[in-house]
């Protein structure tokens, strides 16, 4: 089983041709946003907390700074270092304590893969096409945000607003309420379980 007794995510110095993290084979799906704006679907095939290699049709340019918002992670930047046949390799952008997050969030994915163990939400989540939407707040004020992820019962959002817990909230048509906080913003759950029309405007 994979553990971080077993295979430390270290920042420790690495040796000439190493690399600074252990890294990860994964299969994440998730959207991405280019300098230009441009969005595409992608696909985290390997990771660490420091580096992500992608499949995606998007050909940024070396340098290029790119956010992603993955399946299971949430929402990630960094800086185009080199390509492949079908994608690139990602320089994240993080904080310490986002990087002991994704260390935490592979360790699970890893051990997930080998056990053979179901996703613990109640619903699939699905990486929205038009992710930019508004969020009216119980006083009628609308907020610009962006969806990370979105089911038939709930979504994850990423703004600046820390709303209190349990506060109502509309995102689009559905009501609901705050949840929960984390680093990139709140997670929202939908009063009702929505019927999947109700997703097809943003998916």
């Amino acid at each position: 089983m994979y553990s971080p007794q077993q295979t430390s995510f270290s920042s420790a110095r690495p040796q000439p041709e190493q690399r600074s993290f252990q890294h990860v084979t994964v299969n994440l799906p998730g959207r991405l946003m280019l300098p230009s704006h441009e969005e595409y679907n992608c696909t985290i095939i390997d990771m660490s907390p420091g580096e992500a290699t992608f499949t995606c049709p998007a050909r940024p340019r070396l340098g290029d700074r790119v956010i992603a918002y993955m399946d299971h992670i949430g929402r990630l930047e960094g800086t185009v270092t080199g390509f492949q046949a079908d994608g690139f390799e990602l320089q994240l952008t993080a904080t310490e304590r986002k990087r002991e997050k994704l260390a935490a969030q592979l360790t699970w994915i890893a051990n997930r893969h080998e056990l053979g163990l179901p996703e613990d939400r109640r619903h699939g989540r699905l990486t929205p096409r038009n992710t930019l939407t508004e969020l009216t707040l119980d006083d009628g004020s609308r907020v610009h945000c962006r969806i990370i992820d979105l089911s038939l019962s709930g979504a994850a959002i990423d703004t600046d607003l820390r709303p209190a817990l349990q506060t109502p909230v509309r995102l689009g048509h559905m009501q609901g309420r705050v949840v929960r906080h984390f680093q990139e913003g709140i997670a929202i759950e939908f009063s009702s379980i929505q019927p999947k029309e109700a997703l097809t405007a943003f998916l």
